[in-house]
């Protein structure tokens, strides 16, 4: 990987990437954590209905980056799939504000209604995520690697690596109200405008790169490029980074889906939303501030530090009782689940064959995305049901998340250790 001197990033190239990242992350924060949200508290508290939802999204998701990203490298475009995706994605975002079981109950029998509504919330979500995937993972992060170089990715996947904690807090604290309320379809009809909004202005903002290295070939050896043992002995350091990002991956989707519903339902914190804000914030403000170091230290020495943080953080949780120690271990948490996503993502931008930066992206679905999201949050399932504690809800039992999803992800993230001492080592030769 080369060190030479990076080209400076200019105002319109640094705007283009924190709108559409910060944007791009407000969806995926409305997909990933309030729609788990919303069928809980809506639909069903069964967590197999989540495990499901999440699985197929990601699936999805994985299909749409392969394809997409497959796509632009041969045409050497990226700005009219993310223009296009954008608008597309808040279009479908808006759509969820629809799915109600009393809305099903009015075509079907009100026995089979919630199955119904599991079902269309799942189609929806599959759907929601092939436009967000090709438009924001596939087209979008492929323009990243485009428009950067080694010598500033560290400082670039700093500041992204922030924008999924940014637009958390900027959901938490904008539209919480609204979700508390049961105001859903407000909720949705709002953050569907935006992503519209920044679909529109990103054609403005994006530029290609007038020099593109398009991938020559047939469209289906592109697509399953990556998949080739060969392709793989080829460039081990980019398979090794995508093994640790998988791991970390698993680590974080055990806990993730029902983090809102764990400080809510089992630690009865009905503040929580300034719990995620405080946490939120701060872990933001540490990657910003570490992030100039990872291209000074060198992003795989970083690593293993930020893995170490990141796994005392997921320990703390366990433990942690009451609003104030809660915010200190869930900073500690979030700072190190930051400090590791911001090197490792780097690092597969410099692993990137020319001409592959979209195909590389949908390798990156396949390992960070789809196998987290079908094995964590399906192992994040299996702990709730094995500790079977519940809550009483109007007369009703309902199921919620304990410690030990905690536990089971500082378990996960233990195997990170093999993929990073690997990469250190071949940095070393």
């Amino acid at each position: 990987m080369t060190t030479a001197v990076a080209p400076r990033l200019g105002p319109r190239l640094w705007a283009a990437l924190i709108v559409l990242g910060f944007v791009g992350q407000v969806a995926w924060t409305v997909e990933n954590m309030y729609l788990n949200v919303f069928v809980y508290d809506t639909i069903s508290d069964d967590p197999g209905a989540i495990a499901t939802m999440v699985a197929a999204s990601a699936l999805a998701a994985t299909l749409a980056t392969l394809l997409i990203g497959a796509v632009s490298d041969r045409t050497g475009r990226r700005r009219v799939f993310i223009s296009v995706g954008y608008v597309l994605w808040g279009l479908v975002t808006a759509a969820f504000g629809f799915v109600t079981v009393d809305a099903v109950a009015g075509v079907v029998s009100a026995a089979g209604a919630v199955l119904v509504a599991v079902i269309a919330v799942i189609a929806l979500d599959c759907l929601m995520s092939l436009l967000g995937a090709g438009a924001n993972d596939a087209a979008f992060q492929a323009w990243v690697t485009d428009v950067t170089h080694p010598g500033n990715r560290g400082r670039v996947e700093s500041v992204l690596a922030t924008m999924p904690l940014v637009a958390m807090l900027a959901v938490f604290g904008g539209f919480d109200a609204l979700t508390r309320a049961g105001n859903w379809r407000l909720f949705f009809l709002i953050t569907g405008a935006a992503i519209v909004v920044v679909g529109v202005a990103s054609w403005f903002l994006v530029r290609d790169r007038p020099d593109p290295a398009r991938q020559e070939g047939g469209y289906l050896s592109s697509l399953v490029h990556g998949l080739r043992p060969a392709v793989m002995r080829a460039n081990p350091g980019l398979y090794l980074a995508l093994a640790a990002w998988s791991i970390w991956g698993i680590s974080t989707q055990v806990f993730l889906p029902y983090l809102i519903i764990y400080v809510q339902r089992y630690l009865n914190i009905e503040g929580y939303a300034i719990v995620l804000a405080v946490v939120l914030t701060g872990a933001s403000a540490v990657s910003v501030v570490c992030g100039r170091y990872v291209d000074r230290i060198g992003k795989i020495r970083f690593l293993l530090p930020a893995v170490a943080v990141y796994g005392a953080g997921l320990l703390l949780m366990t433990v942690a009782r009451g609003m104030i120690p809660v915010i200190a271990a869930g900073l500690v948490m979030m700072s190190g689940f930051m400090l590791v996503l911001a090197p490792i993502g780097a690092i597969v931008r410099d692993y990137s064959p020319p001409g592959r930066a979209g195909h590389v992206q949908g390798l990156r679905m396949v390992f960070a995305i789809l196998i987290p999201m079908i094995v964590g949050p399906s192992l994040g399932a299996a702990v709730i049901k094995g500790a079977d504690e519940h809550y009483e809800e109007l007369g009703v039992l309902k199921q919620v998340p304990t410690p030990a999803v905690f536990l089971a992800a500082a378990a996960v993230l233990v195997l990170i250790v093999v993929p990073v001492l690997a990469l250190r080592r071949r940095e070393g030769r």
